[in-house]
């Protein structure tokens, strides 16, 4: 029962979509009300929103696992040096596997293959995988409060890895 990380096409998404729309509200139920929830779902995780993504270089990687997709990563080049881990989770069932650190570990190969030298990304300062991120060697570099629209905000921190 291996785990393979594959490059996500726009078939894929609807598993995406299925995936977040699983994943989040065990993520932030705790961190933002159920209205936001639903608000940043369906703003980040629309169709239209993902193709466009996907076409404007955000590349997505599920991992799967028995032929079953269990968790999905995105990511792009913000600099030629610097990339973004844009989104990066894991079915509730998959959590604690093991499968994550896979993910993200193929997300650092790919950003050093293409050049990178720093990897970084957005988390909630309230969220739980902040401890994730530090163990995997992230290290927080500033706070982000970013206006989302609807009156509701993303209150992050912004994490960075060096890529050697």
């Amino acid at each position: 029962m291996s785990t393979v990380i594959q490059k996500a096409t726009f078939a894929d998404v609807p598993l995406i979509q299925q995936m977040a729309y699983t994943a989040w509200p065990v993520a932030y139920g705790s961190i933002l009300s159920k209205e936001q929830i639903t608000y940043m779902l369906q703003l980040m995780y629309s169709q239209e929103e993902l193709l466009h993504q996907m076409s404007n270089r955000y590349t997505y990687l599920l991992a799967v696992k028995s032929e079953q997709a269990i968790g999905f990563a995105a990511y792009n080049a913000i600099t030629a040096q610097q990339f973004k881990l844009q989104k990066l989770y894991m079915l509730p069932e998959a959590q604690g596997t093991g499968m994550g650190k896979l993910l993200l570990q193929t997300v650092i190969d790919q950003a050093k293959g293409a050049g990178a030298t720093s990897l970084i990304l957005n988390v909630n300062r309230s969220n739980k995988a902040i401890a994730f991120y530090s163990k995997m060697g992230f290290q927080i570099v500033k706070e982000e409060d970013n206006d989302i629209g609807n009156g509701y905000f993303m209150n992050d921190f912004v994490m960075q890895l060096q890529l050697k």
